[in-house]
């Protein structure tokens, strides 16, 4: 297998609504794991996602847990989460879900290079950059 890059993201106790969320938007085969399923779990957090992995048929991996106790949870604003590419349907249809109860910071409009591109912060409070490209050729 070749080495890939993927998003990891941690929340404080939503992950499963979180990446719930996300297989709505991308589609894919969603694995979930508890901190229960293993044993030794703290008291309240058996049911919270110590590791859930989303593929999608696109090729898009996304994962995400929940913050065990004892570490603190803090979200930043120094990451985004791009899209990008030349299926405007595509994207236009990821853009409408991700940003639905969330926060559009750019609307996604044509912008002065040439491209459609927009910035969001979905209602867990993941920052999104969506670009459309225009078709080659």
């Amino acid at each position: 297998m070749a080495s890939r890059l993927n998003p990891y993201l941690n929340f404080p106790g939503n992950a499963r609504e979180a990446i719930e969320f996300y297989r709505q938007v991308f589609g894919g085969s969603l694995r979930m794991s508890t901190f229960g399923e293993f044993g030794n779990a703290a008291p309240g957090t058996e049911d919270q996602i110590m590791h859930a992995m989303l593929d999608t048929d696109r090729g898009f991996t996304l994962m995400v847990s929940d913050m065990p106790p004892g570490m603190e949870h803090q979200p930043g604003n120094n990451i985004s989460i791009s899209l990008s590419g030349d299926d405007a349907d595509e994207l236009r249809g990821y853009w409408e879900r991700l940003s639905e109860g969330g926060a559009v910071a750019m609307p996604l409009e044509k912008q002065m290079w040439g491209d459609e591109f927009g910035m969001c912060v979905d209602r867990f409070g993941i920052q999104w950059m969506v670009d459309i490209m225009p078709k080659q050729g």
